[in-house]
């Protein structure tokens, strides 16, 4: 990444990323995480949810692996947080599609601070959702 003049505004990745049922419970089984409303629909209606959801932590590392993926360095990630806003629903059928576009937010001499535009069916689902990546 340092060989790479930044400049605040400039896109760094953009990527979509389809979710399925078979998704969340690959990530249960990986992750540890068995919580029944990613994966039944009538545990999350017994709970007052709108639907299946994706695990959090999800969304959050697919949102890092666009940066990941176009850096092709992720030990330089020295910083990554987010706020949810949203829960991610996934369709039985249809599944979920979330987008991430990936901008440089500032530069300065150590560091870029990378930011995060993470949505679903046109919701923001993660807000000041950024990485720092040293340069």
């Amino acid at each position: 990444m340092s060989d790479t003049t930044y400049s605040v505004g400039d896109v760094i990745a953009e990527r979509t990323v389809h979710l399925t049922r078979e998704s969340l419970v690959r990530y249960a089984g990986a992750s540890g995480d068995f919580n029944p409303i990613h994966y039944r629909d009538d545990v999350a209606a017994a709970v007052g949810l709108p639907g299946v959801l994706a695990h959090g932590m999800l969304t959050m590392g697919l949102a890092s692996s666009v940066v990941v993926a176009a850096l092709g360095d992720s030990s330089k990630i020295t910083d990554y947080g987010v706020r949810f806003t949203r829960p991610v629903v996934v369709d039985p059928e249809a599944g979920a599609d979330v987008s991430v576009l990936a901008k440089v937010g500032a530069v300065d001499e150590q560091s870029v601070r990378i930011d995060l535009t993470v949505k679903h069916a046109d919701a923001t689902v993660l807000v000041k959702a950024q990485l720092r990546v040293a340069l």
